[in-house]
């Protein structure tokens, strides 16, 4: 299928505060979100020296040796290293053939929220083998996190909203960053080996930047797998469930896969940009006719943390 089943969206003037200009990208980006639930952004404001930097970072930290990599092993906070066999997105499938590390927003233990164990928040784990990693990589996700305002801003006018709708429910955001490593896929590993098998994302909006190998494939409402192929400068923006949710079933969160057949290895960049942990997702909120809901309301972070303790195996009961 033509890659043009999923648009690509300049969003220059979004990101300037262009009134005009919001709106208009506003209106494509919900119609992608109707139709696909994927879209491309394009004229994002994140410069290529700064996502080159983190590809060549997390290449660095990939050829780590395995006892380094483990020294930042993921933690109940879901930050750091997971090795090959870590995750698998459904009961019955294989565990997908990837490494990850992952990161998320820098709080301290003294901070209120932390000292009160709420799940998924604290600082994050950096490898001593490799400072520049932290250097590099959180000045990116902070970026991203810029973007991902900006993208709300377009979506809030779509739906009939005033721009800083989401803004304050996304001010401290349970935002995942993952660096993401597939090594080359042997075909004798069969077809129902994936680097990430076919799943919709947990939870508000996904900002992916791919390398030029390939291998993220979309399903369309037809039910045929669409590549969404990389296209250079552009972040993948996909619709999570927790946005399929809010907006009542009229932004699609699609399911996805990664298939790399290559034959040389593939690297991603991902944050996964969710609402604040508290934030109670309502579909009410987003509705004319509060009557017409199909979702009962739903907090993020008990959503989001239901979620992980099917899909990562050291989140599994011990014992």
């Amino acid at each position: 299928m033509a890659v043009s089943e999923i648009p690509v969206i300049d969003i220059a003037g979004l990101v300037a505060g262009d009134p005009a200009a919001s709106a208009a990208a506003g209106r494509a980006m919900r119609e992608a979100s109707e139709r696909i639930g994927f879209f491309y952004v394009a004229n994002h404001g994140i410069p290529q020296a700064l996502i080159d930097s983190v590809f060549a970072r997390a290449r660095d930290f990939f050829a780590l040796p395995e006892e380094a990599k483990a020294a930042v092993k993921v933690n109940k906070r879901h930050r750091g290293w997971i090795g090959h066999g870590g995750a698998k997105m459904y009961t019955g499938a294989k565990v997908d053939l990837k490494e990850s590390f992952v990161f998320g927003l820098e709080l301290p233990e003294d901070d209120p929220e932390v000292a009160a164990g709420t799940p998924l928040m604290g600082p994050n784990q950096w490898p001593e083998a490799l400072p520049a990693l932290r250097d590099t990589v959180y000045p990116y996700y902070e970026a991203v996190l810029g973007l991902g305002q900006s993208v709300l801003r377009g979506l809030a006018l779509s739906l009939g909203r005033d721009a800083g709708f989401f803004a304050e429910r996304f001010a401290r955001p349970l935002a995942r960053g993952s660096l993401i490593w597939y090594p080359p896929q042997p075909p004798d590993l069969g077809q129902d080996q994936f680097g990430v098998a076919p799943h919709t994302d947990y939870g508000g909006l996904t900002f992916l930047y791919q390398d030029n190998t390939g291998g993220l494939q979309v399903l369309n409402a037809a039910g045929e797998w669409v590549m969404a192929h990389p296209i250079e400068g552009t972040f993948v923006v996909n619709i999570g469930d927790l946005m399929h949710r809010w907006t009542n079933d009229r932004f699609h969160s699609n399911p996805h896969r990664v298939v790399n057949t290559s034959g040389r290895a593939r690297q991603s960049l991902a944050v996964f940009y969710d609402p604040g942990f508290h934030t109670v997702v309502d579909p009410r909120d987003l509705l004319d006719d509060p009557t017409q809901a199909k979702h009962a309301p739903v907090a993020c972070g008990e959503w989001v943390v239901g979620r992980f303790d099917k899909a990562f195996r050291y989140r599994a009961p011990t014992g």
